[in-house]
């Protein structure tokens, strides 16, 4: 049988010839739930958008399309990901709607209270420091912006594939949080109005917070 932990890498931080297959993969697996997960709630024509942890690109495509006079950025610490995701959105990127970088979710280049809506797609269970970055989410979001987190597996989800990434989660590092738990990950790091969706069939999670628009 191969191991759990070498497939979980690639999809932490993808790598060469099988890291971009991997992308490609991501691109179309990842297709429904995001379209899921985005039903949730309207992108303003005019945000300024930034997908954390971006992958292989589609989700930003997703975004620039529903953000049409607004901008969407991109960050992910793996450069191969930075180089496909770029790739796909060439065009957007000439146009200057979108802007791709290289980075880390837990120290992001970008000034604090920039962003109307952050997303987040199937990406959170691999961040290194998981409530510190979420925080960090909520200091690049403007007051009243949206943080979003979209997953096609939780904890305590009744699906093969949640199944098996609980028993593997030891050995592959995801950090899984029951429905409960992604809410208490919310607002623990402060944000309000925090509300989580379910499609328990497919073991998807929809998380939405929202920064406070006071310093209290």
């Amino acid at each position: 049988m191969t191991d759990a932990a070498p497939r979980a890498n690639q999809c932490r931080k993808p790598s060469g010839w099988l890291g971009r297959i991997v992308l490609r993969n991501m691109n179309s697996r990842h297709s429904g739930v995001t379209d899921w997960g985005l039903a949730h709630f309207i992108v303003g024509r005019e945000s300024i958008v930034l997908d954390a942890g971006c992958g292989g690109g589609r989700t930003i495509s997703k975004l620039a399309i529903a953000s049409e006079g607004g901008k969407v950025y991109g960050i992910d610490y793996s450069a191969d990901s930075v180089a496909v995701a770029t790739k796909i959105n060439e065009a957007a990127i000439k146009a200057g709607k979108v802007e791709i970088v290289n980075g880390s979710v837990s120290q992001m280049p970008f000034v604090a209270d920039l962003f109307d809506l952050v997303t987040a797609v199937e990406t959170h269970f691999f961040w290194p420091d998981l409530p510190n970055d979420v925080r960090e989410v909520l200091r690049v979001l403007k007051p009243g912006g949206t943080f979003v987190l979209i997953a096609e597996v939780y904890k305590g989800a009744n699906t093969v594939t949640a199944r098996l990434c609980e028993k593997t989660a030891p050995r592959t590092g995801m950090t899984l949080l029951t429905l409960d738990e992604h809410r208490t990950l919310l607002e623990t790091a402060g944000f309000r109005e925090v509300a989580v969706a379910s499609e328990p069939s497919k073991g998807w999670v929809c998380c939405i917070g929202r920064k406070s628009t006071s310093a209290g």
